[in-house]
């Protein structure tokens, strides 16, 4: 389980231009012990093939893969670079009296350690007060972010067909359409997962199947999905059709009376339900 230190300062941002104001900012400074690790692996595996590749080289000079001091510079600027290493290879490649290439290197150790020194650390910037949000609560905000974030990414739960608009303000209304409709997505699987409490699943969500699921919003609206309707007749009205069961559920729970939909307002007033 990763383990957080938090520091607080304060950061003055200021603008490109001279005209621009200075803004000042709590600065939160967090370390994450699984990022430290994280990093400090992936550098010395950087380091391990970037020394497997220049070694490599060393067994090879002179040959017709290495033939001459250019192209072993050429090839180690490649590997530096491939590997990510530059900031901390140093090189020495020359020539020797018989005119066989040489390459000398080393790891700058001084230039890793410095980098190793700030291993797992990052910065929050945040314009909330102190005494709205203490540094451990403003990580726990940073945290949630990704919660928030899948509740309200496009392209997925709805399928949305390419649209040609005439101008970029006129963008703002579909996604604003599109917004609303994540939000009552998202609104409909809390409320039956809320009145689930500590059960988490229901039976029936998968068709055909019984088996017990937590319930996702896509899940909740497939099962709604096959919601009928009769036409109603001149001595009859229209009738919505409600099986027993999940969708009965369903709607119990997020409190919507079948006899009186709101879409099909006084003048379908009539609803039955089916086995």
């Amino acid at each position: 389980m990763p383990l957080y230190r938090v520091l607080e300062d304060e950061f003055t941002w200021t603008g490109r231009r001279k005209k621009d104001p200075a803004l000042s900012m709590r600065r939160i400074l967090v370390h994450s012990s699984s990022n430290a690790t994280g990093q400090t692996k992936a550098r010395n595996k950087k380091l391990a093939r970037a020394r497997e590749d220049l070694e490599k080289i060393q067994r090879n000079l002179g040959t017709r893969h290495y033939p001459d001091a250019k192209k072993v510079a050429d090839t180690v600027a490649v590997i530096a670079t491939k590997r990510r290493v530059t900031a901390y290879l140093h090189t020495d490649i020359g020539t020797s009296p018989d005119g066989k290439p040489i390459l000398t290197w080393h790891f700058d150790q001084e230039a890793i350690d410095t980098e190793a020194a700030v291993d797992g650390w990052y910065a929050l910037l945040t314009n909330l007060p102190a005494d709205q949000a203490t540094p451990a609560q403003v990580l726990l905000h940073y945290k949630g972010q990704g919660a928030v974030e899948r509740r309200s990414h496009v392209k997925g739960p709805f399928a949305i067909a390419p649209m040609f608009l005439q101008s970029n303000r006129r963008i703002a209304a579909p996604i604003t359409v599109i917004c609303l409709a994540l939000l009552v997505y998202c609104l409909i699987e809390r409320q039956v997962r809320q009145a689930l409490g500590d059960q988490r699943t229901m039976h029936g969500l998968h068709p055909g199947s019984n088996q017990a699921a937590r319930p996702t919003g896509e899940l909740i609206l497939t099962a709604l999905s096959d919601l009928r309707m009769r036409s109603g007749t001149a001595t009859s009205p229209p009738v919505v059709l409600v099986s027993e069961g999940i969708q009965a559920q369903l709607l119990d729970i997020l409190d919507v009376d079948p006899t009186r939909p709101r879409w099909l307002d006084t003048r379908f007033p009539m609803c039955e339900r089916h086995s």
